[in-house]
Parts: structure tokens; C-alpha cells; sequence
């Protein structure tokens, strides 16, 4: 089958575009297409020699290196440090701060970071990985523009009540600073018999490794939730790589920051599965069909689908799906993860003072007021200052959730509509989400 020319393409796309109202310039994506095209065909690793960054071919066309600065800086506060002859390191960004280049509302900083350790054993390769996040979490609890609030690590061994809770046997446990500093969990069986789960017992089967901060950036005065996701790998004393979550992750979404990181990257990323891509595409597909599910997002759906369309070769779609993430209204899903960012803060307090929170919920007020008119912008504009109300009343508990709550659904009711028009309202798009459905 011959795929339909980039100017076939194009020409759908502004029809589209223009009867959605979506603004679309013509010569970027003509472009897009015709470079996506060709580094699918190619499927290769680009260094950006001048910006001293790299990743897969079609991941490197949405990284725009103007904020490289920015993102460094971040990454001091959540990257691990590579210790000679024992740990070795490579981190880079994901999610939307690796597509900086089209995602003008940003949510988060997500980071991920491969971490290969050298050990005579499995086990003594896991106490190492304690030790470091461990002392991670201890070094990065607390500054004045920082704040530790929780790391996931571990699975619980049973079924567990913890804080009225209930956590099913398998899944990840989260630590919480206090807790990382005891070194255990206390909890209780279904049965209401005391259970404690420790650090370095959890470490031995550490499964989904993942820590998370909120960072006060005093350059753009600004709240961001910063989280780095770590794929550790254990490489035995005759060089067998194996990693300790029993998966080693595909590199599809990431762009690493150093090209010091390339002998690292090239060494494990030969061990990744023939079969990665399907896999990966697969996974996406899975967090699409939740995102359209009962709680709907329609947005992180939207992100989803935009990655399995550019590295699938539906770049009809693709090119559609990337002109929506610069649109004004998308500016919410910014303020809609901000909140929870202010929310965060209000659960652990720590260092950060409570006017840069105040200051977050003013910037978020002006935030609507320039992305929105009308009766939205005054729903969501006054929910938004009772909010700030309640953080000046230093409200907490229920009242202080309930409001959080009530002004992330109006929020997000917002974002899910302005996604869900132009989803559907795209023939082929809609066709996709309603297979995802049968499926």
C-alpha cells in the first residue's frame, strides 16, 4: 500500500482544522510531516551535537532546546550522581517537557533516568539502589524552593489497611519523607493485625521506582511537580544486564540531556526487546482506553494518542493531534495539574513559604482570564478565588479538599470538552478512540 504524500495530508488536515477552529500553520506542519516521515524510515538515535542532547529520531522533532538551561537546573535536584566502578547513570527528559516544542501549557517536569548498577549479586545490586534513593530522598527533603513528597518503591507483600486504605498484595507502595527517614511503614493486615514494611526488605523486589518533588522555580515564578522515574538494571561481574523491575524500558519518549550519557545508553539500550515498539504502543493503548473510561481525561488521552500515531505512521493524525496542545484553551490542563502541585504542598508542608503558594493561585486567576471569556472564565475564576481564600485562611482537612476537589472538576470538565470536540470531530481520530472502546 502506498502511504498517502505529505501535501495529500495536509490538505485534509486544514479542512479539519478549520472547521474545529483550530489554527494551523501550514509551512511548520508540511514540514513536521515530511521529517517525521523520513526519521521513522530511519528509526535512529540523533545526538544535537550543539545542544549536547540526544534521542530517538522522531522523539528529537518535538524538542525544542530553549529551555535546555532550565531543565538542567531541575535536573541537579532529581538526578542520581554516577559513583566509578559501581553506578552509572543517564538521565533525560519525558512526557511533555520532552516535547517542549509543540506543548506550549506544559503539565509537569517529568524526568526519567536509567541507572545501571554493578554488583556480585542481585541482592547486594538492590541494597545499593536502597542506599541511593534513600539518601536521595534525605538530601532533597527539604529547601527553600524544593519539597520531597513522596517516592514509590517496593510492592506490598499483602493485602494492607494503611491510614483507612486499602492496598491490594503487588501493588507499588508509596513512602512518604517521614517514613523514607524511618526506614519502614507501619500498616495492618485486613484483619486489623499490625504490619511494618521495611525500606531496605521493600528494595529487594523495588518494582516501579519513581520520586516526587514540587520545585518553586524563582526564575519564572512558577510551581511545577518535577518527578523522575528511574529503569535500574543490574549488570553482573560478566557483564549480563538484567533489570530489577524484570523489564527494561524502550527509549520512544525520552531525550537524554548529556551526551557524556551516549556509551551508557548504547549499552543498554541493546538489551531492549525486538518486539519494544509493539509493546510500548501497546501500553499507551492501555492508558488511552483508561483515560476515555468513566473518569475521563480527555487531554492526557489526546497526549497518548499522539505518541502512538507519530511512531505508528498515522501522521494524518499526528499533525492534527499536535496543533491542539498550543491552543489557549489547553492553558487549563497547566492550571488543572497546578492545583494538585498546590494541593501537594498543603499535604506535606515543608520549606516552601505559603506566599508562593498564594502567589501560584493569583498567577493561575490570570492564567483563565487569558485563555477563556464569558461564563467559564467567571465559573472557573471564582472557583480559583475561593481556592486562594482557603490557602489565605490556611484552611485544611475537609474543607480545604472539598474546595480543591470542586475547582479541579470545573477545570477539567473544561479540558475534557475542549479535547473531546476536536477528537471526535476528527473523522479517522474518532474512528481509532471508538475501536479502543470495542476492544
Amino acid at each position: 500500500m502506498v502511504e498517502p504524500t505529505p501535501k495529500v495530508d495536509l490538505q485534509r488536515i486544514l479542512e479539519s482544522a478549520r472547521r474545529l477552529g483550530v489554527e494551523l500553520d501550514e509551512e511548520e506542519a508540511i514540514q513536521w510531516l515530511t521529517a517525521v516521515s523520513a526519521a521513522k524510515s530511519s528509526h535512529e538515535v540523533i545526538v544535537d551535537t550543539r545542544a549536547g542532547v540526544f534521542g530517538h529520531s522522531v522523539t528529537m522533532l518535538d524538542f525544542s532546546p530553549d529551555e535546555l538551561d532550565y531543565f538542567r537546573r531541575l535536573g541537579r535536584l532529581v538526578e542520581f550522581i554516577d559513583e566509578p566502578g559501581t553506578v552509572e547513570t543517564a538521565l533525560a527528559l519525558s512526557g511533555s517537557a520532552a516535547q517542549s516544542k509543540i506543548q506550549t501549557y506544559p503539565g509537569d517536569c517529568d524526568y526519567f533516568e536509567r541507572i545501571n548498577i554493578k554488583a556480585e549479586t542481585r541482592e547486594e545490586a538492590c541494597q545499593i539502589l536502597a542506599r541511593l534513593m534513600r539518601e536521595k530522598a534525605l538530601n532533597t527533603r527539604s529547601g527553600e524552593t524544593y519539597q520531597l513528597i513522596e517516592i514509590k518503591m517496593g510492592s506490598y507483600p499483602q493485602d494492607v489497611l494503611r491510614e483507612g486504605k486499602s492496598h491490594p498484595a503487588g501493588t507499588p507502595i508509596s513512602w512518604s519523607p517521614a517514613e523514607i527517614e524511618a526506614g519502614r511503614i507501619l500498616a495492618a493486615t485486613p484483619e486489623g493485625d499490625a504490619l511494618e514494611i521495611n525500606w531496605e526488605q521493600a528494595a529487594l523486589d523495588p518494582g516501579w521506582c519513581k520520586l516526587d518533588w514540587v520545585v518553586a522555580d524563582p526564575i519564572r515564578g512558577q510551581l511545577a511537580n518535577a518527578s523522575n522515574m528511574l529503569d535500574v538494571t543490574w549488570e553482573s561481574p560478566e557483564g549480563q544486564i538484567t533489570p530489577l523491575d524484570g523489564y527494561l524500558d524502550p527509549y520512544f519518549q525520552e531525550v537524554y540531556l548529556e551526551a557524556e550519557s551516549v556509551p551508557l545508553f548504547t549499552k543498554l539500550s541493546q538489551h531492549v526487546s525486538a518486539d519494544a515498539l509493539d509493546e510500548y504502543v501497546q501500553q499507551l493503548e492501555k492508558e488511552v482506553r483508561k483515560y476515555l473510561g468513566e473518569y475521563a481525561n480527555y487531554g492526557k488521552a489526546a497526549k497518548r494518542m499522539y505518541n502512538i500515531f507519530r511512531l505508528t505512521g498515522r501522521y494524518e493524525e499526528a499533525a492534527f493531534l499536535r496543533e491542539l496542545f498550543d491552543e489557549p484553551a489547553t492553558a487549563l490542563y497547566q492550571v488543572w495539574s497546578l492545583i494538585r502541585t498546590i494541593d501537594d504542598v498543603m499535604h506535606e508542608p515543608g520549606s516552601i513559604p505559603r506566599q508562593t503558594l498564594l502567589d501560584q493561585a493569583d498567577a493561575l486567576v490570570l492564567s483563565v482570564v487569558e485563555a477563556l471569556e464569558g461564563e467559564h472564565e467567571t465559573a472557573i475564576v471564582r472557583s480559583l478565588l475561593r481556592l486562594r481564600a482557603a490557602l489565605s485562611d490556611d484552611r485544611t482537612g475537609q474543607a480545604w479538599a472539598a474546595q480543591v476537589e470542586a475547582t479541579r472538576a470545573e477545570v477539567i470538565n473544561l479540558v475534557n470538552n475542549f479535547f473531546y470536540d476536536r477528537l471526535t470531530g476528527y473523522p479517522t481520530v474518532r474512528i481509532y478512540m471508538d475501536s479502543l472502546h470495542a476492544s
